[in-house]
């Protein structure tokens, strides 16, 4: 251990074990060793020759990957499913060896963006809610709201008790005929079936349901299934607006 190096619970979440926040628990809970020493003091700074071990496994500091896939419906956002459906990580390619994970989830009858990385410090930058980063859903309705209702979807609806509000709201098209329509939302939160949840509470439901943008990251040029590795400066960018309305 040093004065100089990286902060122990950064590592920790690094290496895609966990968030930094349960890696700040680890090490408070003692189940960390730097060098075969138990450590429990949180910034503790350690470097690249220092052997790190949570609950007496050494963990692996893998380099860290960021991709982005289009997920299809009817796959599930997890690394495992014990009921043995597909998940994300079956429809990335086996040549990739570092352990990758969602950041964030996407229902299983939702399809759209979804990011997958090793880094578990870039993750809690991503979906903690006081990063306020951009997630906008389409949603094709069965039904037409008033003006009255997109509008209310904005300042907020109460599903089983749960306060749920969209950062923004706007009708893209109506089909009077059909009686159908499709709505935009912009989310912060990430509350699970948030989007399917909102409108349930107005009594509509949701045909299908698209995340299309994930902060400044969208699917141009990709189909559902595909992937593709972020580059540097996507990264960057994603980083960076996390960071703009940081309370």
């Amino acid at each position: 251990m040093t004065t100089s190096g990286e902060r122990l619970q950064k590592v920790i979440a690094k290496s895609g074990i966990t968030s930094r926040r349960k890696a700040e628990k680890l090490i408070e809970d003692g189940r960390v060793k730097v060098n075969k020493k138990k450590v429990t003091e949180l910034g503790t700074k350690v470097t690249g020759n220092d052997v790190i071990e949570v609950d007496g496994v050494p963990i692996e500091r893998e380099a860290p990957k960021y991709f982005l896939l289009y997920k299809p419906r009817g796959v599930i956002s997890s690394v495992s499913d014990e009921k043995g459906r597909k998940v994300v990580t079956d429809l990335i390619s086996e040549e990739i060896e570092e352990r990758l994970y969602p950041v964030g989830r996407l229902d299983y009858d939702t399809s759209g963006i979804l990011i997958l990385t090793n880094d578990g410090d870039f993750t809690q930058k991503l979906i903690h809610p006081k990063y306020e980063l951009d997630k906008v859903y389409v949603a094709k309705v069965d039904g037409l709201l008033s003006k009255e209702e997109v509008l209310q979807l904005k300042k907020g609806v109460v599903h089983e008790g749960e306060r749920l509000k969209a950062v923004k709201s706007r009708m893209l098209s109506a089909d009077k005929s059909k009686k159908k329509c499709i709505v935009e939302l912009t989310l912060h939160q990430g509350k699970n079936r948030q989007v399917r949840r909102m409108f349930e509470a107005l009594g509509y439901r949701i045909d299908k349901l698209k995340r299309e943008r994930f902060g400044p990251i969208t699917l141009e040029g990709m189909n559902p299934g595909q992937y593709r590795e972020l580059n540097p400066h996507e990264v960057k960018l994603l980083l960076e607006e996390s960071q703009q309305n940081v309370k």
